[in-house]
């Protein structure tokens, strides 16, 4: 292996250590925590067979095939000695990982991260008020958000279809702020940062391939005299967002937060028709009037 196919696949490696345990390196997961990602990917890869009906067997990841095959004989060896001579691990097995998160094959999966997030760009400070952090860790967990993003003139709008987005909040180990990771077409990502003061939500959000923000604040009325009932549950935000880009004044959305269930979470972003099965009743409701959603500032 050359230096660069380590780094690759330390990249595959990090990227599943963030995914499904939100530690950020590697070298911190335990044999344990890899066995418990292999199994969550097998789990992934049946339902892709079943999805799609494919009648052959899926081909499924040994229990310790992350742990094994590629931190100890790969990565291990490497940081122990650089000028130890590996073999390159299977391709097809890479693929398989990467094709259950999204991606078309490993070769698409290391073009698509080749940015690291930058999370100390944003700041969102308001230093006299402390926040709420009794809402922020009601947040954390796995969310879909619903939008119709119509382009600029009405008349060049094709079908008429809702976008949703994945998106997961969680805690920082190292810095205890709360971070969001939202997927975009085509395997764009975005990334920000989340925060609570009295009812409201604030989140700033930016790419990793191009330079555009997005600004969200929501309102939960009350939310202080909600959370003292510890079975009250936040089910869904409605929040007003804006897009910012230096060619284009911005344009307030309005989007819909609904929370996942992890097991059934799909990182990914899909384009839906209206009348899609995949869309919530009450969301489509709330989305209905396409103008009424998208709010000009001129």
């Amino acid at each position: 292996m050359k230096k660069e196919d380590i780094l690759h696949l330390e990249k595959l490696m990090n990227f599943l250590s963030r995914q499904f345990l939100k530690k950020s390196d590697w070298e911190d997961v335990t044999k344990t925590e890899w066995s418990y990602i292999s199994s969550e990917l097998n789990d992934l890869i049946i339902a892709d067979h079943s999805k799609k009906e494919i009648v052959k067997k899926p081909e499924l990841l040994g229990t310790h095939y992350l742990y094994e095959h590629l931190i100890i004989n790969k990565l291990k060896k490497y940081s122990l000695n650089e000028n130890t001579v590996l073999s390159r691990p299977n391709l097809s097995k890479l693929s398989l990982i990467v094709k259950v998160l999204g991606y078309s094959n490993y070769i698409d999966f290391i073009n698509s991260n080749t940015e690291a997030f930058n999370f100390n760009d944003l700041r969102i400070d308001m230093n006299n008020t402390a926040q709420n952090t009794v809402l922020l860790e009601r947040l954390t967990g796995c969310w879909y958000s619903y939008n119709r993003n119509l382009p600029e003139n009405p008349l060049q709008a094709k079908e008429d279809r809702i976008w949703r987005s994945a998106m997961e909040i969680y805690k920082s180990e190292t810095t205890g702020e709360y971070f969001i990771e939202r997927s975009g077409g085509d395997h764009h990502k975005y990334f920000g940062k989340v925060t609570a003061y009295s009812d409201y939500v604030f989140i700033i959000m930016n790419s990793n391939t191009f330079i555009r923000q997005r600004h969200f604040i929501s309102r939960i009325k009350d939310i202080k005299e909600k959370l003292k009932n510890p079975e009250y549950k936040l089910h869904e935000l409605h929040f007003i967002s804006t897009c910012i880009s230096f060619n284009q004044e911005p344009i307030a959305l309005f989007e819909i937060f609904r929370k996942a269930e992890r097991k059934n979470f799909i990182s990914d972003s899909i384009s839906f028709p209206t009348d899609s099965d995949e869309i919530p009743e009450s969301i489509l409701k709330q989305l209905e009037d396409p103008e009424a959603n998208r709010i000009g500032y001129r």
